[in-house]
């Protein structure tokens, strides 16, 4: 009996272009895949239309990162190179993320990590080169320390694919010092500063910015919140999904999808704001945008650039932002002498080493009593008492 010898060795494919009912003529890739009875068989895949990709070079761009899965079984026959491992890691890994942060992710590979490493082998990127590219550019501190970390995240998914070998992960040696410290401190408003403010808002503003105040919570939670998480009756405050940019998806950790207790006088700020707006329906947005017909809640930054900032240049407090308001209740938070547990349970972080540095210097995992056993300290405002944290 004859055995069939088939290739051993790493396939390119090929590619070629054909007519499409839909696009006129579209560029092809096309290969060969083995069957397990040593033959193969052909196989084809649809790069995109001629004239938006002009030339083949630029198709064989577009589809370079395939030539991984068409090899998988002789992965390392061809130097791969950081380019492909990104268009790799974008198609397959990058769905499974967060919107907000598979959008971050997106701009760094594209506009960081793809410009300056894609053309090079993995074997060939250092742990030294990669240190020296960090500390040289002109970005913030923190912002290295996230292109540092998904460099890591890179370098396992290779590993994890077979397209290096599997050992210690190299971008561990990259020092990035730093990364934990802010460039500049989020503003922290004082009682005196807060009442002028809400006088310089109107409504819905005034509303979102109480709310954010004496919750904590994130802007994209904050802007996400429907009538139907209010419990009135138990006075409590289901956090149960984020939006960011129009997109909505889970809250950013487990922590995050808690019920908050709601102070009467908070309860009755909310109230007020339902007995105003004309989407009160269950499903409804909180703070629906009238622009859109509801259909979407108010954009945070558009809020924020168009009424906070201003606001609070009005009021001689400078420029604030959401981030101000969740920095301050934290910081209230800190100043009542709420335990770390507390804290950690009233920001929803998912580590209690999370949040700013004097968090990290008071790091302390003995467990105490839940947030609902503490009272929250409250400030006087026009209108009555409100809650600074709602445990």
């Amino acid at each position: 009996m004859m055995l069939r010898l088939t290739r051993n060795t790493y396939q390119h494919g090929w590619i070629e272009t054909r007519p499409s009912k839909k696009q006129d003529l579209v560029f092809v890739y096309r290969w060969r895949e083995r069957k397990s009875d040593g033959g193969y068989t052909k196989r084809s895949e649809v790069i995109g239309p001629v004239s938006m990709l002009k030339t083949e070079a630029n198709a064989w761009r577009a589809i370079e990162h395939r030539k991984l899965d068409v090899n998988s079984d002789h992965p390392q026959g061809q130097a791969v190179t950081i380019g492909m491992l990104v268009s790799r890691y974008l198609e397959t890994e990058l769905p499974e993320l967060r919107h907000s942060t598979a959008n971050g992710y997106r701009s760094y590979l594209n506009h960081q990590i793809k410009p300056r490493w894609g053309d090079y082998p993995i074997s060939k990127v250092k742990p030294f080169a990669v240190e020296q590219w960090l500390k040289g550019l002109d970005l913030a501190s923190r912002t290295r320390g996230h292109l540092h970390n998904l460099m890591r995240v890179l370098w396992n998914c290779a590993m994890r694919w077979e397209l290096t070998e599997i050992g210690e992960n190299p971008m561990k040696l990259v020092r990035v010092r730093g990364t934990s410290k802010r460039q500049r401190e989020p503003m922290v408003l004082s009682v005196a500063q807060f009442r002028p403010l809400l006088k310089a808002l109107d409504e819905p503003f005034r509303t979102m910015v109480i709310l954010d105040l004496a919750t904590g919570l994130r802007c994209s939670e904050l802007f996400a919140l429907k009538w139907c998480d209010v419990l009135w009756d138990d006075l409590t405050l289901l956090v149960r999904r984020g939006i960011v940019t129009g997109v909505v998806s889970d809250v950013k950790t487990k922590y995050s999808n808690a019920g908050i207790p709601l102070d009467p006088a908070l309860a009755e700020v909310l109230l007020n704001w339902r007995r105003k707006t004309r989407f009160k329906n269950p499903e409804d947005w909180v703070f629906a945008s009238p622009f859109v017909a509801g259909k979407l809640p108010w954009y945070p930054w558009g809020v924020e650039r168009r009424h906070i900032i201003p606001a609070g240049i009005r009021c001689g407090i400078g420029r604030i932002g959401w981030h101000s308001f969740r920095h301050t209740f934290r910081t209230l938070l800190d100043e009542t002498g709420a335990p770390m547990k507390v804290q950690q349970e009233l920001m929803r972080h998912a580590d209690i080493r999370d949040g700013d540095e004097r968090l990290r210097q008071s790091h302390g995992r003995k467990q105490t009593q839940g947030a609902r056993q503490s009272r929250p300290p409250r400030i006087a405002f026009e209108g009555g008492l409100m809650p600074l944290s709602a445990p």
